[in-house]
């Protein structure tokens, strides 16, 4: 399985089949869910946590398997977030970029870390 061959809908398929046979769809609330990503999101910048920003690029390269488990374990969350919430992943996604391509003009925000009406 690769980015570039697999769909978001294998993912949600697999996602789904792992939490129906261990019959965990009665705890998935869209507000357990939602605390889950919190949850597992923090659990990954804890790998991070300290270090300064090419620290953290050593860190990935040193321990790049858990990292990588636990991005694994937000995008599980996410996922099953979204299936939970009956949410159209790529809708939601192309929505929300077309707000911020909206909200970000790239000829205000283009290498900017700040907010383009702080300038």
């Amino acid at each position: 399985m690769n980015d570039m061959t697999t769909t978001v809908e294998q993912l949600k398929a697999q996602v789904a089949k792992v939490i129906a046979e261990r019959e965990w769809n009665q705890f998935h609330s869209p507000k357990n869910l939602s605390m889950a990503i919190a949850a597992e999101a923090a659990e990954l910048m804890e790998k991070f946590l300290w270090l300064d920003s090419p620290a953290s690029f050593d860190e990935l390269a040193t321990n790049r398997q858990e990292i990588e488990d636990e991005l694994a374990d937000v995008l599980i969350a996410v996922i099953a977030f979204a299936n939970a919430a009956n949410i159209e992943v790529s809708s939601a996604l192309k929505h929300k970029l077309a707000i911020t391509a909206a909200k970000y003009p790239i000829d205000k925000a283009k290498g900017k870390h700040t907010k383009y009406t702080k300038f």
